[in-house]
């Protein structure tokens, strides 16, 4: 992100969910496993809605031909908004109005072929156009008390004028799972990235910092991803095209504040929903009661 682009605000954020979320088959054989549940609402209202905290005010959403229940949800329900009014519950038709607030707009795309994520970030590029821009993967549910993770790092960017990839430290023997970045200099928070390599084993790992699914990019990823070749799993890697990014422009990594759980997992998704549960007013409660009733039911002391 030059100079030039630095100052200007983040407003667009895109988010790939072309994806068939095989790991949760049978139930994403008809739901996108963006719509799974956490608590009361989909995973992709909660990337959507640290998306606008953080100024974007046009949305992305780069899909494929098949999945259609996300652009429902976010399109207009007039005979349930109907039915509602008339019944005068206006606490859930308010819910259901105010997905997306007044004054942003959903753009979607279609991934005619699924050639990665490279590849769908790719295609929001005429809708981008030459701005710098978020990216958010909704499988990566991140919560925090205060400032979300995207917040964070669009201050950042506007702030060093650079582009700015989330990261998180995993143990060793997990980078094999994701794209790794060693830094010229972090001081715990921040640092320059001076390499990035997509999935390496253990022993080839440049660090422990892990690349997870928060970035805010200049628009000048979009021609180094015109001409990034396929690489791991035949795909076209974002990460091969930051890697690219790297010998023109300042990338950072940035330790965000919050916990990031991985809902693209079983546990994950599991986890998650116990935190939201916990971290929800109306039912915490009944919620921790529930958790130590099950645990004595399966004999499971409490420490």
């Amino acid at each position: 992100m030059t100079a030039t682009t630095s100052k200007r605000r983040v407003r667009t954020a895109v988010f790939p969910v072309a994806g068939l979320g095989t790991r949760f088959l049978p139930a994403t054989k008809t739901v996108p496993k963006e719509m799974l549940p956490i608590v009361d609402r989909p995973l992709i209202q909660y990337a959507v809605d640290e998306a606008i905290a953080a100024g974007c005010d046009t949305l992305v959403f780069v899909t494929n031909r098949y999945k259609h229940a996300v652009a429902d949800y976010f399109d207009k329900a007039y005979e349930l908004e109907q039915k509602l009014e008339k019944a005068g519950k206006q606490e859930q038709l308010a819910l259901i109005r105010n997905v997306l607030p007044e004054g942003v707009r959903a753009v979607f795309v279609t991934q005619a072929e699924a050639l990665g994520l490279g590849h769908a970030v790719l295609c929001a590029k005429p809708v981008v156009g030459d701005a710098p821009f978020a990216v958010l993967l909704p499988d990566d549910l991140i919560w925090s008390r205060g400032d979300g993770a995207l917040t964070q790092m669009v201050e950042h960017a506007h702030a060093t004028g650079c582009s700015v990839v989330a990261v998180q430290d995993v143990p060793r023997e997990q980078t094999g799972s994701y794209g790794i970045v060693a830094t010229d200099t972090f001081d715990g928070q921040s640092g320059r990235i001076r390499q990035i390599v997509e999935k390496p084993q253990p022993a080839m790992a440049p660090s422990n910092l892990a690349v997870v699914g928060r970035y805010v990019l200049s628009p000048a990823i979009f021609s180094l991803l015109e001409t990034t070749p396929k690489g791991t799993g035949g795909e076209i890697q974002l990460t091969d095209a930051i890697a690219a990014l790297l010998a023109s422009e300042r990338v950072d990594a940035f330790r965000f504040r919050g916990t990031r759980f991985d809902c693209g997992t079983h546990l994950g998704l599991i986890e998650a929903t116990i935190r939201y549960a916990l971290d929800n007013e109306r039912l915490s409660d009944a919620a921790r009661g529930l958790m130590r009733n099950a645990l004595n039911e399966m004999g499971v002391k409490e420490n």
